[in-house]
């Protein structure tokens, strides 16, 4: 989280507390937690990979997803020892493509969850299919608050 525009929307979105990454996050977090946080899910990598694990709790977990600051960190697996926390990769694509059929069954149901209301994703801005370029710059830049829409029914 970077902006007060962006901290505005997770709080909006149910946050109850919000670290900025533009600041020391990882302390705040610590603090905020009473010591450490239960699991990180972090889809940046890079330096910031070791103050994913650095705020951890004892027995914590940090979920890999992505790594979106271009590079792939090395770990020190002492560090894991230090407070028996874990690290755990989440590759969404690699575990559904193979997969058509739970693919396509996890589909269903996110769709059903969206229809009953219980997944409200904000949108935080729409494009028409030819301003497809404005809207990667966007999300590149790091200027995207919520899900950025390529609307094709407009």
């Amino acid at each position: 989280m970077s902006s007060d525009e962006k901290e505005e929307v997770a709080r909006a979105a149910g946050a109850d507390e919000v670290v900025r990454s533009d600041g020391d996050w990882k302390d705040q977090a610590k603090e905020l937690s009473g010591g450490g946080v239960d699991v990180v899910l972090d889809p940046v990598g890079g330096d910031r990979f070791l103050d994913s694990l650095r705020a951890l709790r004892e027995g914590g977990r940090a979920v890999v997803v992505g790594f979106t600051a271009g590079s792939i960190p090395e770990v020190k697996v002492n560090r894991l020892l230090l407070n028996n926390t874990e690290i755990a990769g989440a590759g969404w694509g690699a575990y559904v493509m193979p997969k058509p059929d739970v693919n396509r069954k996890i589909g269903a149901g996110v769709s059903r969850l969206i229809e009953e209301g219980f997944v409200q994703p904000i949108v935080g801005a729409r494009f028409p299919p030819e301003r497809a370029a404005d809207a990667l710059r966007l999300i590149d830049e790091r200027g995207a608050t919520g899900k950025v829409v390529l609307d094709f029914q407009a």
